[in-house]
């Protein structure tokens, strides 16, 4: 079948709308009509350089739709079920998966390649295969992907706010619930609030923090983020570490989760600096491999007993948490509504990431049209 889709030629370049060629669903695989896609600042990273997959691809990793078609051996869903996309896929049987950190599956070694798990392409034109984001390529009417990325979800909740869901809302929310380790009383900070940091917000407060602290230049996205949960917001890191000393005594936070969209040594510096004895620096933000972004005194990290690590999908469990996070916006305890800035046709989608970068948009949404 054919199929419109905004796809990236090469670094630097902006995506361009192509028809593709779509191949029907092989064994374990499932073809599936995308109602929305999310705009999330990873897919820059692509054109930026900060990550550099097999190009041509097709971009997008937060999505949601239909499934129209399944292919043999298919057992976890069937024609007309409504699901959201995990942008790391989860075999269940790996090491990783079997142990229930099914964020670091080993089907995600590919993702940045394209290609499903048989090492081969669904996406083809002008003689040649394109890859597709995270093996699902979201920003494409349709897509052929394998079963191990989608996860069933209640068919009366809306898609085209269920799809956040996919990335960012357990990106956001596990950095501080599952990462961070997030308890009641505790006073944690949150660097940059972009689609990722607003959830880790909504997580450290649903755990109980007593202070959730931002820090992020752009006085919009402050302003969101204490509509969602924030007790103090700054635009600079020397007065938010100001306002955590005063806040704990001169102990510092408990945790810092640094949740910008391109992470450098400066605001690790930062975060490294605010956390107390026995705090956590959680780095969920993105940045070129080969740079080297985290320079802290090792005598400190010591002797204060300081923790730093790194958290991909906010170390969750794409096939419970997405349901589960899904179950809290249903009853009214997650926020996902306030969350979609804008939304825009996949015609517009150098216009919503041109937004993005203006700082104009926690989250904008592509809805397919078909």
């Amino acid at each position: 079948m054919k199929t419109r889709a905004a796809v990236l030629a090469g670094p630097g370049k902006p995506f361009e709308i192509t028809e593709l060629d779509l191949d029907g669903p092989k064994d374990g695989e499932v073809l599936i009509r995308y109602v929305a896609a999310g705009l999330c600042h990873s897919d820059l990273h692509l054109t930026d350089g900060d990550l550099v997959p097999r190009f041509p691809i097709v971009g997008g990793h937060e999505g949601a739709g239909v499934i129209e078609e399944v292919g043999t051996g298919v057992t976890k869903v069937a024609p007309g079920d409504h699901v959201v996309c995990s942008f790391i896929p989860n075999c269940g049987t790996c090491r990783y998966c079997s142990t229930g950190r099914q964020s670091i599956c080993d089907m995600g070694a590919t993702i940045l390649n394209g290609d499903l798990p048989d090492g081969t392409f669904r996406f083809h034109g002008g003689g040649e295969d394109f890859g597709a984001m995270c093996m699902i390529g979201t920003f494409s009417q349709y897509a052929t992907i394998s079963q191990h990325s989608v996860v069933k979800v209640d068919d009366w909740l809306p898609l085209e706010t269920a799809v956040l869901v996919g990335c960012g809302v357990p990106t956001g929310w596990g950095s501080a619930v599952y990462a961070g380790g997030v308890r009641a009383g505790d006073t944690v900070v949150v660097f940059g609030i972009g689609g990722v940091g607003i959830n880790a917000v909504q997580g450290a407060r649903h755990a109980g923090a007593a202070n959730v602290v931002v820090v992020d230049p752009v006085a919009f996205k402050r302003d969101k983020a204490l509509e969602l949960g924030a007790t103090h917001a700054f635009a600079d890191a020397d007065e938010a570490l100001a306002k955590v000393m005063e806040l704990t005594w001169g102990q510092g936070a408990d945790q810092a989760l640094v949740t910008v969209g391109v992470v450098d040594e400066e605001v690790v510096g930062a975060a490294f600096n605010v956390i107390g004895k026995g705090g956590t620096l959680v780095v969920t933000g993105l940045a070129h491999p080969e740079k080297l972004t985290i320079h802290v005194s090792g005598a400190v990290l010591t002797l204060f007993e300081k923790t730093i690590k790194g958290s991909l999908f906010g170390s969750a469990n794409p096939q419970y948490d997405i349901p589960r996070l899904l179950r809290l916006y249903d009853q009214g305890k997650l926020d996902l509504d306030a969350l979609v800035t804008k939304r825009y046709s996949l015609d517009q989608v150098n216009e919503g990431y041109q937004d993005l970068r203006d700082g104009k948009n926690i989250r904008g949404v592509i809805v397919h049209e078909h």
